[in-house]
């Protein structure tokens, strides 16, 4: 190869790569922008996705989930809570639908205004769930609770499986330190490609 056409294949991978930095900023500041936005308005219900609980305590990541959905439910945003998560190990003697139960009941929110559902796993499971449960008590707005980098993901899930859902996200996190809070994103990045490519798109 001349030193002519070397140059000419360096300069054009350089541009390559210069434009996949500049899409994967993209995603990831439209990630952030999500995040950082509260649509907040009356709702039939608010969804607050799961994450890991230790035995009957929840996380620092899921009690800011369910502070937050508390907040709103308090505020009076909607009439009923829908907690999603079911068992995180075969061992574990609650769901973390369970044990977001318990902690709202100890709130003195009334037990007839929540509702749980115990199968999920995944972000995915959580809404196809909480799809499930608002079908069964005629629900047709909610607003969803999870962390501001999950956000993003969460919404598109949800427009995916024809929930109409307004973004709230917890004010506070665990991901408040630069390294944490990065990795959280990177991850965040890559399920945006990967159901991307899922989807055929």
């Amino acid at each position: 190869m001349s030193v002519r056409h070397r140059t000419g294949f360096f300069g054009w991978m350089w541009r390559l790569m210069a434009l996949l930095l500049l899409w994967l900023l993209g995603v990831a500041a439209w990630i952030i922008w999500v995040g950082d936005r509260d649509q907040a308005a009356p709702a039939d219900a608010i969804i607050v996705l799961g994450a890991a609980a230790y035995d009957a305590k929840p996380s620092p990541v899921f009690e800011e989930r369910i502070r937050h959905g508390l907040d709103l439910y308090h505020q009076g945003y909607a009439p009923k809570l829908i907690f999603t998560g079911g068992f995180g190990g075969s061992r574990a003697r609650f769901s973390e639908s369970q044990v977001a139960r318990r902690y709202a009941l100890k709130q003195q929110v009334p037990a007839a205004d929540i509702l749980i559902e115990t199968r999920s796993r995944t972000t995915r499971q959580n809404l196809v769930e909480a799809r499930r449960v608002m079908q069964q008590n005629n629900m047709h707005r909610v607003i969803l609770v999870s962390d501001p980098l999950h956000m993003a993901r969460a919404l598109r899930l949800s427009r995916e499986l024809g929930i109409d859902a307004l973004a709230s996200s917890t004010p506070s996190t665990r991901f408040r330190s630069f390294h944490t809070s990065w990795r959280f994103l990177l991850q965040e990045v890559y399920f945006f490609h990967r159901d991307l490519f899922a989807n055929g798109v």
